[in-house]
């Protein structure tokens, strides 16, 4: 599927963190992925969670920022969480942030839904066509998460969410780049609501939750009261703090709890 691929050295790697580097068509050149592993033997078919970074980062940032990595290893030997592969993919690195949206010649969507997938079972051995998916993100990777969570709802099982944009335009909050830059030709598919609506009989699990002084905390409440509104099963939560890695690296355990439920 990758016309070249280059994989970190084990003898260098810390932390159970691994990266992997794909060349695709969907980014008409390379694309990187952070990986956490478990170091444990004899797994097989485990769950493999995509986890998105926001705007102005990469695909060390849930690592090296948050610390991703640390918190999942602690929970799966307190036996708080079964064991996963975590895989941090860039977001294709176009402007401020990508969006995770088809735009501008290139598909930052296939990209998630279909490359990180496949890298990730073509070279993590624990990881196969079996395993569940879960995706989960910030900011601009919550609204990839939701939308990519929901349009491809026969792929992931179970979405959680943090601080998320809910529609396109909130993109006009964080880039210099024109919203216009991003727009779709479908405009169903720059809102999560209405991908929520038009898939409302075959969704995946959902769960989002969101600062009380979030510069999109009043987006996420207006989100959450339109889903109960048009009776969507949801789990929604909202806890102090902004829009802020102190709040990320804190509330991405509550991602883990949640998918951890659905589980086999």
């Amino acid at each position: 599927m990758f016309r070249t691929i280059q994989k970190s050295n084990p003898a260098f790697e810390s932390n159970h963190l691994s990266f992997i580097t794909v060349k695709t068509k969907n980014l008409k050149g390379r694309g990187d992925i952070c990986l956490f592993v478990p170091p444990m033997e004899g797994l097989k078919d485990i769950p493999l969670v995509i986890l998105l970074h926001g705007v102005y980062g990469s695909a060390w940032e849930w690592s090296q920022k948050a610390g991703v990595h640390l918190t999942a290893w602690e929970m799966i030997q307190k036996k708080e969480l079964e064991p996963m592969v975590i895989a941090m993919p860039s977001d294709g690195l176009w402007g401020d942030g990508s969006a995770y949206l088809p735009h501008n010649d290139f598909d930052f969507e296939k990209w998630i839904v279909e490359d990180v997938t496949r890298a990730v079972i073509d070279n993590v051995v624990s990881v196969s066509e079996k395993s569940d998916l879960y995706i989960s993100g910030l900011s601009m990777g919550g609204f990839g998460a939701l939308r990519l969570g929901i349009k491809y709802s026969d792929k992931f099982k179970a979405v959680s969410a943090h601080s998320s944009i809910t529609e396109l335009e909130q993109m006009s909050l964080f880039v210099e780049e024109s919203i216009k830059e991003y727009e779709q030709l479908n405009k169903q598919e720059e809102s999560v609501l209405e991908l929520a609506l038009d898939r409302k009989e075959h969704l995946p699990q959902l769960r989002f939750d969101c600062g009380t002084e979030d510069l999109l905390i009043s987006q996420n409440r207006l989100l959450h009261d339109q889903l109960n509104k048009a009776q969507i099963a949801h789990e929604y939560e909202e806890f102090a703090g902004g829009h802020e890695w102190d709040y990320w690296q804190k509330h991405i355990k509550d991602s883990l709890r949640f998918f951890n439920k659905f589980i086999k």
